[in-house]
């Protein structure tokens, strides 16, 4: 079973591909049993579930994370390797090898450097890392799934024209599919989509739908942290209501314990 084949025909259903983000195995299980159909990771995710902020794993603990997320899962799984290895096209390289070889069916790459005074890198090194990443990508034995990120809006450089002019050119170094995290509104969606050929990948945001973003062209929905923030919103809500009102009433809404115990029993333990 070629997972990158599969992972790559998904973008180009009747439907954008809706991929949610776990942070460990038990929400890998579970996001696979709800019936998504490709999972992909979440750095921020993982990073606070070892109590570090995002960007605060190192590459080769984020490596074995992922081959964990993957071999939990017959489905396809995408890694956010954040800037991958390192800096320069070279390690970019590197980065897709570690990604093929942990199992994954693709991953991405930001053009963020890590560096709050200067947090995109310059246009010509942001593009020659994505051609060094989809020249290792192509020189895989099974197909694999590269995404290349733009994330001016991420870091305080909400500048669509700079945003396009990155993703256009990660489109003609060959990226699989583009992506531009921070976007709010559909309007700068749609402008994004008409302005590539290959499929594009948006975070979900409140002020987003599914119907909206298919309707302004995109091709993929992943949630990024999103689910790993509402857990922890849920249990910090909990924790207020104890303390302050002495009431347990939070308990009411938790997944049944005879469906969590349900879920992580293997098929064959009996």
């Amino acid at each position: 079973m070629d997972k990158g084949k599969i992972f790559r025909d998904l973008h180009y259903g009747d439907a954008p591909l809706i991929m949610p983000n776990p942070w460990d195995v038990g929400t890998t299980k579970l996001l696979a049993s709800c019936g998504f159909k490709a999972l992909a990771t979440t750095s921020a995710g993982y990073a606070f579930s070892r109590g570090l902020p995002d960007g605060g794993v190192k590459f080769d603990v984020m490596i074995q994370h992922c081959r964990e997320i993957a071999a939990a899962t017959d489905l396809p799984v995408s890694a956010d390797l954040e800037r991958g290895k390192g800096d320069n096209p070279e390690s970019a390289a590197e980065t897709i090898f570690a990604a093929e070889a942990a199992g994954l069916a693709g991953c991405s790459i930001e053009d963020h450097t890590g560096d709050p005074a200067k947090p995109i890198y310059e246009f010509k090194l942001a593009v020659e890392r994505v051609t060094a990443a989809v020249d290792a990508a192509r020189a895989l034995k099974r197909d694999f799934v590269f995404t290349a990120r733009a994330e001016n809006f991420l870091w305080g450089r909400p500048d669509v024209d700079d945003t396009i002019r990155r993703l256009q050119a990660f489109e003609v170094a060959g990226a699989d599919v583009l992506y531009a995290p921070g976007i709010t509104d559909v309007e700068t969606v749609r402008t994004i989509c008409a302005s590539l050929s290959k499929p594009v990948n948006v975070l979900a945001v409140p002020t987003l739908t599914v119907k909206s973003i298919a309707e302004a062209g995109a091709r993929r929905i992943s949630l990024g942290s999103k689910l790993t923030t509402f857990a922890y919103g849920m249990i910090e809500n909990a924790s207020r209501e104890m303390l302050r009102d002495g009431t347990f009433g939070f308990a009411r809404a938790g997944m049944a314990f005879a469906r969590a115990q349900a879920l992580f029993t293997k098929k064959d333990d009996g």
